[in-house]
């Protein structure tokens, strides 16, 4: 069952499954993020945000998993991340991303704080860490970000709200967190694998 047709292009409707999810249909107009964001929101292919995540999971896991745990502490120069501190990074970026979402969901007016990628790479020590278990947090992660965006009302998609001094709404946030770990799985396959 289709819903209305918003000013912004976006479409809610109703899923025809008995638990009568509501999906967002749309990409992200210019004015949803900052235009540094749509290097992540234009990897995004389709409008079916929730699709997307769940098949980029199941499409990504693999591909982590044939990563050795040996070629888990490769870097291919002296100063940049390993490939577990990388993927580490993308655990704690959709980790973000999903909070604000949360926070502009509900209606939270405070604006959220900016998150210095090197600062959380530091702290977190990702190369002690197994592989085996940023791959699994990975899984983990990504499934309760589906879940969240699956159950949104239909109304909080378009909800907007600021971090690190941009503007965002929730269907942005979505879209980032699919954006940007495609991106890092393109740079794992080109500079590391």
């Amino acid at each position: 069952m289709r819903g209305p047709i918003h000013a912004d292009g976006c479409l809610c409707r109703r899923s025809s499954h008995a638990d009568n999810i509501i999906l967002m249909i749309g990409r992200p107009s210019s004015n949803e993020a900052a235009p540094y964001y749509f290097n992540y929101i234009n990897r995004v292919t389709g409008d079916d945000i929730l699709n997307a995540m769940q098949s980029q999971m199941d499409e990504t896991l693999p591909f982590l998993r044939s990563i050795s745990e040996e070629k888990s502490l490769y870097r291919y120069a002296p100063e940049k991340w390993s490939v577990r501190q990388m993927w580490g990074h993308v655990n704690d970026t959709e980790r973000v991303f999903l909070m604000r979402a949360l926070w502009f969901a509900r209606n939270f007016e405070t604006a959220m704080p900016s998150f210095d990628q090197e600062i959380a790479v530091a702290a977190a020590r990702s190369d002690d860490i197994t592989w085996s278990r940023h791959v699994e947090e990975f899984r983990e992660i990504r499934l309760a970000t589906v879940s969240f965006f699956r159950n949104l009302p239909g109304e909080a998609w378009m909800r907007k709200g600021v971090a690190s001094g941009n503007p965002f709404t929730v269907r942005a946030c979505a879209y980032v967190v699919a954006g940007h770990v495609t991106h890092h799985a393109a740079v794992l396959r080109e500079k590391y694998l």
